[in-house]
């Protein structure tokens, strides 16, 4: 992977600056689609978690104990988590914990109860949502007028979207349940963003940390309970093919290569401009979730996505001076 990212550095800026938004955007889609779709294959939520866990620690553990080795050359008590992950264990643990651990369980098992389109638009635009709402205690940040009206937009687009699911549970329904875990998903995933530029973490050593405390932390434990039969699990009966595919995908590409290219992304356009290209991720996989899984796609829902949308693009645009 070193070898991988020297090589892509030699690349012209601009080049590798629209190489790393495609590869994101596509990644993030593609992301929403594979997990509502996985929902009807033969793993669990716990499980494709535990194969995302475990597809990025192939990756990002034996590179975190080369980066902490590095580190200890200069600083002898540098890293944290027996020499994996290059941050201190309280910021390993905070990020970790909502970052690395919280958002792909809660995630997951939203996909099994939630159609692929209401986390199209539930789990980007809640995320701006969350993101502003927590970066005014910890970041001391103040909305200005532009960023009300976006988060009026992504509320009034959650609404359109969760409210109708709201409004068949007395009847049996159990999509608000989704809808519901999307949103708090984003919380955690809003709250680990905000954590990493309070503590100011570059994404590579952040990324190592939170897969490396979510290993520690969950695939013990998870194999503990799996093994005395607390839990159910269908890593043993499912087929090989999904397992892997799973921990590829889910591990190597939405872990590793996503968090990379964002970073990259953000590095050549800027956080506004990067905002504004991931605003395409909600349309997108709404229409991939349309074309692949033949899921509905009805005006509440494109309202709905309309206005998130719109209440991303608003958002990042920068206040007006008086």
């Amino acid at each position: 992977m070193p070898f991988l990212l020297n090589r892509l550095r030699q690349l012209p800026p601009r080049t590798l600056g629209a190489l790393a938004a495609v590869i994101t955007v596509v990644i993030w889609t593609a992301f929403i689609v594979i997990a509502r779709a996985s929902a009807q294959g033969h793993l669990l939520p716990l499980d494709i978690a535990c194969m995302r866990i475990v597809g990025a620690s192939v990756v990002l553990l034996p590179w975190g104990y080369v980066w902490v080795r590095g580190m200890r050359k200069t600083q002898v008590h540098a890293g944290s988590f027996f020499g994996f992950s290059p941050l201190p264990w309280r910021v390993t643990m905070l990020c970790g914990v909502f970052g690395g651990l919280l958002y792909a369980v809660l995630a997951y098992s939203g996909f099994f109860f939630a159609p692929a389109a209401h986390g199209s638009v539930l789990m980007p635009g809640t995320l701006a949502l969350w993101a502003s709402l927590l970066a005014i205690p910890l970041l001391g940040e103040r909305l200005h007028r532009n960023r009300l009206l976006g988060l009026a937009c992504i509320t009034g687009g959650g609404l359109l979207v969760g409210g109708n699911s709201l409004l068949h549970a007395l009847d049996g329904g159990e999509v608000w349940k989704g809808d519901l875990l999307f949103m708090v998903a984003a919380f955690c995933w809003s709250t680990y963003s905000v954590l990493s530029r309070r503590y100011s973490l570059q994404a590579i050593p952040a990324i190592i940390a939170i897969t490396c405390f979510a290993f520690f932390s969950f695939v013990p434990i998870y194999a503990l309970l799996c093994a005395s039969g607390v839990l159910q699990t269908h890593l043993f009966s499912a087929p090989i093919s999904e397992i892997l595919f799973q921990a590829v995908f889910q591990g190597g590409g939405s872990v590793v290569i996503s968090g990379i290219t964002f970073t990259q992304m953000i590095r050549y356009y800027g956080p506004v401009r990067s905002t504004m290209i991931t605003s395409l991720v909600p349309g997108l996989s709404a229409l991939g979730a349309v074309w692949w899984l033949g899921e509905p796609l009805d005006w509440p829902l494109i309202a709905g996505l309309l206005l998130v949308t719109c209440g991303i693009l608003f958002g990042v645009q920068k206040a007006t001076p008086r």
